[in-house]
């Protein structure tokens, strides 16, 4: 797929620049935003990348959610497994 490479991992990245597939997924998923709203927010992708970036997840959307949901089990683990800062501690003493 034009503007779509994979790495060794079989991550998909946009061509030509440092941006995950699913980093534009989640804007698209989280914010409901559209591909102009999104080129807009990343003035550095093209339209054709970010449009690229959506039809590469729609045509393999089960196995971008799974990486999706794995992601976030992780992030959930590493909540859970990390103490919190000493100025989140303060933070919560204060009630903020």
């Amino acid at each position: 797929m034009p503007h779509i490479r994979l790495d060794e991992q079989g991550r998909p990245w946009v061509d030509d620049t440092n941006v995950k597939v699913v980093e534009i997924v989640l804007d698209h998923l989280a914010y409901g935003w559209s591909a102009e709203t999104i080129q807009e927010n990343h003035p550095h992708l093209t339209l054709a990348q970010v449009y690229a970036a959506l039809a590469w997840y729609y045509g393999h959307q089960p196995e971008l959610d799974a990486e999706i949901e794995r992601q976030d089990e992780r992030l959930a683990t590493l909540r859970t497994a990390t103490p919190a800062s000493p100025l989140a501690q303060r933070a919560l003493r204060r009630g903020a």
